[in-house]
């Protein structure tokens, strides 16, 4: 399965680069947030938000490169596993352990990478489906370890952001960085190189693009950032276990992308915002809240194909017609 099955028979697009002005307002906008909202429910919605943004930002990268991959959720379980035994365990230091998670899932993208990005369509994502249950599966079976089914509590923040609100600051700036680091690559001489590949791998490889080197740097970067989200999200809800990171963990950073749009950075933030935050916002509603929440996903795919980021095409395009009638 290949991003084009993904987006039916839609064109491939050309994926559009970040425009800086919105992205100054929307950071902006979440730097001011716990001033008005204080240590309440809506502030810890808004650090989940930014926890999946990083996540879906991470996969965004393997879809660049027109592979779709169902398996992320065990690297994020290698991230968080890492770093909250080394602090639960080791009593090491917070930030050394986040460096080390991220490593381990670096690491074990870089071993599994030569062998996963050999496959296309539905053999790459059956095998990242089964690679990211096989991982799961280690979790709960390795109890010398893990602790199996039981899995780790009393996962600790870095003591400068316990608060909620310092926590908040800290995902953000993480998520922030994130964005940064995937733009950057994306719009370099390199992006060119990964949306050569995604458009037509065949021709890039004619073209002198190192195809094979460029997939594996990708996926190894997408795992070091979604093994970040891992330890972030231990220290977070300050406990983990082997349902942390199963299929739906995987699925839901694909759905992420799927309804922010695939075809630019801003895809996976706003996808981030509407997936993660729509349920916790209808949890007033706890006997209509999953109906709610399912008509307002078939409304967007209806109205939206393209996702979220096409709604600002799609306002634009009302407005030119609503002046033309007049």
């Amino acid at each position: 399965m290949t991003i084009e099955a993904v987006n039916g028979a839609a064109p491939v697009l050309r994926f559009q680069s970040v425009r800086i002005m919105p992205a100054v307002v929307l950071v902006a906008v979440a730097a001011v947030l716990p001033l008005v909202t204080g240590e309440s429910f809506l502030l810890y919605i808004a650090t989940l938000v930014a926890i999946y943004a990083i996540g879906a930002m991470s996969i965004h990268l393997i879809f660049r490169v027109g592979q779709f991959s169902l398996g992320q959720a065990a690297f994020m379980g290698v991230g968080g596993y890492t770093s909250s035994l080394l602090t639960t365990n080791l009593e090491m230091s917070w930030w050394a352990a986040l460096v080390a998670g991220a490593a381990a899932s670096a690491l074990t993208g870089a071993v599994v990478g030569p062998v996963v990005l050999r496959l296309k369509g539905v053999y790459f994502v059956l095998f990242t489906f089964t690679f990211g249950e096989f991982v799961r599966q280690i979790f709960v079976d390795w109890t010398n370890v893990t602790n199996g089914s039981e899995g780790i509590s009393g996962i600790a923040a870095p003591p400068a952001f316990s608060s909620p609100t310092g926590f908040y600051y800290l995902v953000l700036g993480f998520a922030i960085l994130t964005a940064v680091i995937c733009g950057r690559l994306l719009v370099s001489q390199f992006g060119d190189a990964v949306d050569a590949i995604r458009e037509s791998e065949g021709l890039a490889l004619s073209n002198g693009v190192p195809v094979f080197k460029v997939k594996i740097i990708v996926f190894v970067i997408a795992c070091a950032l979604v093994g970040i989200q891992g330890s972030l999200q231990a220290s977070f809800v300050h406990y983990i276990s082997p349902l942390s990171y199963g299929f739906a963990e995987s699925l839901k950073l694909v759905v992420i992308n799927v309804i922010g749009g695939l075809n630019s950075l801003w895809g996976p933030i706003l996808g981030a915002i509407f997936i993660v935050a729509l349920p916790e916002l209808l949890r007033s509603w706890v006997d209509y809240q999953w109906v709610l929440y399912g008509l307002a996903l078939i409304l967007l795919m209806r109205y939206l194909p393209g996702g979220l980021f096409d709604l600002g095409e799609l306002l634009r395009n009302l407005s030119k017609k609503t002046r033309r009638e007049k």
